[in-house]
């Protein structure tokens, strides 16, 4: 088992380096998303469902066959 951490980027802050891995870089994501979701819904700017309907919008954008040449 491979136990070198692979680093995803570094900051500095106040002065100080600090490396951060993919693992804390996704967390970290993950965790600003919900709360942007959250702050939209309790906000009322967004409905769940069309969150939802979007989400699905871009996967199959994403993820559509290649045009034949």
């Amino acid at each position: 088992m491979d136990d070198e951490k692979k680093y995803a980027l570094k900051m500095v802050v106040d002065g100080k380096e600090r490396l951060i891995t993919f693992e804390e870089l996704a967390l970290s994501n993950n965790l600003a998303q919900e709360a942007l979701v959250r702050l939209l819904v309790d906000k009322k700017l967004i409905q769940p469902k069309e969150l939802l309907d979007k989400m699905e919008q871009v996967k199959k954008e994403r993820y559509r066959k290649p045009e034949p040449e």
